[in-house]
């Protein structure tokens, strides 16, 4: 079985520590980079783990990227 690749988006305070768990961390500390991390993201991501401020700038077009259809998870607050 063949796990998929996960990303986070978000501020740094809040994503930073993902990356010892090998999540893909891209760092947004606001909406129009947040909207840049997402429609940028890598090929083969397979998850996305929001902040809730990123997933906030990414309500009104959290469509998937062209091509591909992440699953997407939302931190608490």
């Amino acid at each position: 079985m063949t796990m998929g690749r996960v990303a986070a988006i978000g501020e740094r305070s809040r994503v930073g520590g993902l990356a010892l768990a090998g999540v893909q961390v891209l760092v947004a500390d606001g909406p129009e980079v947040v909207r840049r991390a997402w429609r940028d993201l890598p090929e083969g991501i397979d998850l996305v783990i929001l902040t809730p401020a990123a997933a906030e700038a990414l309500r009104s077009g959290l469509a998937a990227p062209p091509g591909r259809r992440p699953l997407t998870a939302v931190m608490p607050p």
